[in-house]
């Protein structure tokens, strides 16, 4: 079976490259096609296949610009050729999905979430507080343009896959079509459960509005808690100039650098509205509990501390969740897991993670790919 990958971009190595890594260990002779590619930003196993670039790849910089240029993606990823393969395997959380593909070829959509910045959270990113007012006029003039091209292109899809139960409600309701769920992976066996507690606590993010990053560090500096935090992104100078003495930027780590910090940190903070989030399954193979926003693909992973009763040794908890997306909220949960630190076990969380390893993913989206590809074989001859 001939296959050929797809991906929106590859600028640097956060969750959805992660998974498009294991797509790249499942089929090392399938090229890579993307709209923009910076070499060395990505992984080894991804870099050694061969990548193809849409014309936007000729634009010096992109890298710094690109969220700019969303209206010209379509046209650019229309324009990837492809030559004679039997499966294109897109991983899409923007315009991949969207390509133009060859007949008698199916195409498999693994969806890490349709188009946040035109649906679900359109507003978070084009608050007028925090872009010019020249950036949210033009999005309200592409808005409706892109969210028609988004639905019309699920024409050139014959199979979907979401990355978890929230992304495929949002699959049916934006493009009232059934996903296959599968969960994305975990480097489960990367990881080593630690007791070590240097008390700080850790994001691991990009920072996107809708990460919510500023609740973190609100809620830091409410509570005079160290704060660590790990990434990068278009809100840094806003999050800088709001943190207080007690959090610390360390923009993006190596590998093993970000396992260190999982291993002595207190606890993981993920205060926003994730379509899956990779970052808490790390944090939990480390054996670190996580607290957590109570919306989105988090409801599947974490197992939330009881706060009215005490654990009873049945259901081992895994974190806390808060309710509001309220700096008050997230400072409430603090205190709720201070107070009950030691009911969380490491081992314990560390063994509930390993049902997200990267071998069973393998194993889950194979034998969805070789499902959808039967069918779209025997339609074919019908």
């Amino acid at each position: 079976m001939k296959v050929a990958l797809v991906h929106d971009w590859l600028t640097g190595m956060r969750g959805g490259e992660k998974c498009l890594e294991v797509l790249c260990e499942l089929f090392p002779d399938a090229p890579i096609y993307t709209l923009f590619h910076v070499k060395g930003s990505v992984s080894q196993t991804i870099e050694r296949h061969r990548i193809v670039t849409s014309c936007l790849n000729a634009i010096p910089k992109i890298e710094t610009f690109y969220r700019y240029l969303l209206p010209l993606f379509p046209s650019a990823i229309e324009s990837l050729k492809f030559g004679d393969f039997d499966v294109i395997l897109s991983s899409s959380h923007c315009v991949a999905k969207g390509i133009r593909v060859p007949e008698g070829t199916c195409h498999i959509s693994y969806v890490h979430t349709p188009m946040r910045y035109i649906w679900d959270v359109h507003d978070q990113y084009f608050e007028e507080t925090r872009f010019f007012s020249l950036k949210k006029m033009g999005m309200a003039v592409f808005r409706k343009r892109l969210q028609l091209w988004d639905v019309q292109s699920n024409a050139h899809v014959y199979g979907c896959i979401a990355n978890s139960y929230h992304v495929a409600g949002r699959i049916q309701r934006h493009y009232g079509r059934e996903a296959v769920v599968v969960h994305p992976p975990v480097d489960w066996h990367a990881f080593e459960a630690s007791d070590d507690d240097a008390e700080f606590y850790l994001m691991v993010t990009a920072f996107a509005p809708y990460k919510r990053v500023d609740l973190a560090i609100q809620a830091a500096n409410q509570l005079q808690l160290p704060l660590k935090i790990i990434g990068q992104g278009q809100e840094e100078r806003r999050l800088k100039q709001l943190a207080g003495p007690t959090v610390e930027f360390s923009g993006w780590r190596s590998d093993e650098e970000v396992r260190e910090s999982y291993r002595r940190c207190r606890a993981l903070l993920f205060p926003g509205e994730e379509d899956f989030g990779i970052a808490p399954l790390e944090a939990m193979a480390s054996g670190k509990p996580v607290i957590a926003f109570g919306k989105g693909g988090v409801l599947e992973t974490l197992v939330p501390l009881n706060p009215m009763a005490p654990c009873d040794g049945t259901i081992q908890p895994t974190g806390v969740f808060f309710y509001e997306q309220t700096v008050d909220a997230l400072s409430e949960a603090i205190q709720v897991f201070e107070k009950r630190r030691s009911e969380f076990q490491p081992e314990a969380i560390r063994a509930h993670v390993q049902a997200f390893d990267r071998e069973h993913f393998k194993e889950r989206i194979m034998r969805v790919i070789m499902t959808k590809y039967e069918q779209f074989c025997q339609s074919t001859l019908c």
